[in-house]
């Protein structure tokens, strides 16, 4: 099979279009192509005159090694990469021991799933409830402004990543291609197939739920037990003379306990009360950056007017995403974040009496509101100096006054960005309308944000609405506060083994550790982490 890249077709083509492109490129008659499949599709709308499809296509030729020879010298025909996962161990029929992971956010699921498939019988340990009765929770923050601190879009199965945009894609380096095997679980679930192919693939909030189900039945087939309203209390470490200290179980809050060498720690960013036992149990931990701005709505009409022109609208072209970055004139650095086309700003707090954003949008992207975080680097020696758990105070400081700023009821502080700019505070709205609930208040979010982001986004603004003209529109809404962007501290591990660094047994995992940002780089940490554990268990045997 060989491997073609860079095969450019105009916005509007056919699939025979495509052929006759792989034809010519390799210099084939049609008898000697025997078959293809797209491996990849990327768009380019760099230039809203003229947007292009980018393909990448693996080819089944009659005669493979001549090609070859042929294009030697042509980097873009190669033979096609091995894709196909495999397995680096396999339980023991026999095997009694049964690993536990902690969480089912995307990091902990898939831990879960490739030790069930391993034959490891894991343990899967949940603080929320299962994701139909954690969106109705959702829902009663969102319309009647109540608040479960177990069960919101933090916490519950299928983790923060349920009530997102549900990208599924990531710049991590991935050469084993462990990506691919999340997308393929992903598509056996019941995801479109097309997120095997296409360059930036989603899913949306409702087709989640029912993938994180079908996940659920999965693992329950292979053997796994999965535990709800189960939150972890204690690690339970035993530490010998020289200071060796090894996990051997955890305790849950009903006081229950439950024995095993070998734990995964996959409790995304914002499990507070987690990372606070953590410490106290001495488990080596780090203050690391992470960001804090806003939320920011436009229509997505201007959006798409401005990434697409006149091909604006065009079904296959969908609603126009967009990536920005600015370094201010103060040293940091101001972006946009986790951008939703189509979508919603929605209340994403897990402790009361604080306000939290974050975007959400389904998989048709056909709200009327682009939105996106705007955030602002911080940094724990400049900001935030001192304890690990430093920067999660730093981050209840402002999300704190958010709630105050938002006048209660967890509404969120809300303001136009000509106001922002001009420095006063808004009284009404302008054509923007809000998507936030349980709803907004108007306001200077200068009363909830640093002073340093403040004047960064100030700063940022006109420069961005040079790049997409309309963006530093007036009546552009700002929505406070954006403070949960990644995990504020990180649980060092061993490079090889992926333990803990002064914990055996115990495997920090995923975004809450510091090692992922979405859903799809989780995952594959999840893979990872699941076959560290599988590899330690087979050499005990």
């Amino acid at each position: 099979m060989l491997h073609l890249t860079e095969v450019k077709l105009p916005l509007e083509h056919s699939e025979d279009d495509l052929k006759a492109a792989v034809l010519e490129r390799l210099a084939l008659t049609p008898q000697e192509l025997l078959s293809f499949g797209v491996f990849r599709r990327a768009c380019d709308a760099r230039k809203a005159a003229h947007i292009f499809f980018i393909y990448t296509v693996n080819v089944a030729v009659a005669d493979e090694a001549a090609v070859l020879q042929r294009f030697a010298d042509d980097p873009r025909v190669k033979p096609a990469p091995e894709t196909r996962y495999r397995f680096v161990a396999q339980a023991r029929p026999d095997e009694t021991r049964r690993p536990i992971v902690i969480g089912t956010g995307p990091c902990g699921l898939f831990a879960g799933l490739l030790l069930a498939q391993m034959g490891f019988r894991p343990i899967l340990l949940e603080r929320g409830k299962v994701v139909r009765e954690r969106a109705k929770d959702t829902w009663g923050l969102w319309r009647q402004g109540q608040l479960n601190p177990d069960s919101n879009v933090q916490f519950g199965e299928g983790g923060a990543g349920t009530f997102s945009d549900g990208k599924l894609y990531s710049q991590i380096k991935d050469p084993r291609h462990l990506g691919r095997k999340v997308l393929t679980e992903f598509v056996k679930a019941g995801a479109p197939e097309e997120i095997l192919f296409i360059s930036k693939p989603h899913i949306g909030t409702f087709r989640l739920v029912k993938m994180v189900e079908n996940m659920r039945q999965t693992l329950q087939t292979l053997g796994a037990e999965i535990r709800f309203d189960s939150r972890v209390e204690d690690l339970l470490i035993d530490a010998d003379a020289q200071g060796e200290r090894q996990v051997r179980g955890v305790r849950l809050s009903s006081g229950e306990t439950l024995k095993s060498d070998y734990v995964v720690l996959a409790v995304g960013h914002s499990a507070r009360d987690t990372f606070q036992m953590l410490h106290a149990q001495g488990v080596t931990m780090e203050a690391k950056p992470f960001s804090i701005g806003v939320r920011i709505e436009h229509p997505q009409s201007l959006i798409d007017r401005a990434r697409f022109g006149r091909f604006a609208g065009h079904p296959l072209l969908g609603a126009a995403d967009y990536k920005l970055v600015h370094h201010a004139k103060n040293g940091r650095a101001v972006y946009s974040f986790c951008m939703c086309p189509g979508g919603q700003v929605v209340a994403a707090t897990s402790e009361p009496f604080r306000v939290v954003t974050n975007g959400m949008s389904q998989y048709s992207r056909a709200e009327r509101n682009a939105n996106s975080g705007m955030v602002v680097d911080v940094t724990p020696a400049r900001d935030f100096p001192g304890s690990p758990l430093a920067g999660i105070e730093f981050q209840r400081q402002w999300e704190g006054k958010a709630f105050e700023a938002g006048g209660g009821f967890y509404r969120a502080p809300a303001q136009l960005v000509g106001d922002f700019l001009a420095g006063r505070a808004s009284t009404r709205l302008g054509s923007v309308l809000p998507s936030y609930q349980p709803g907004i208040h108007l306001t200077d979010l200068a009363l909830c944000l640093p002073g340093f982001v403040v004047e960064s986004l100030r700063e940022a603004l006109p420069v961005f609405g040079r790049q997409i003209r309309g963006y530093d529109m007036a009546d552009a809404l700002m929505t406070g506060v954006e403070t949960r962007t990644s995990s504020p501290l990180r649980i060092p591990r061993q490079k090889d083994s992926l333990q803990s660094v002064n914990t055996a047994g115990l495997y920090p995992a995923g975004e809450g550790a510091g090692y992922a940002g979405g859903i799809l780089s989780a995952g594959v940490d999840g893979i990872r982490i699941a076959e560290a554990v599988a590899r330690a268990m087979q050499e005990e045997t």
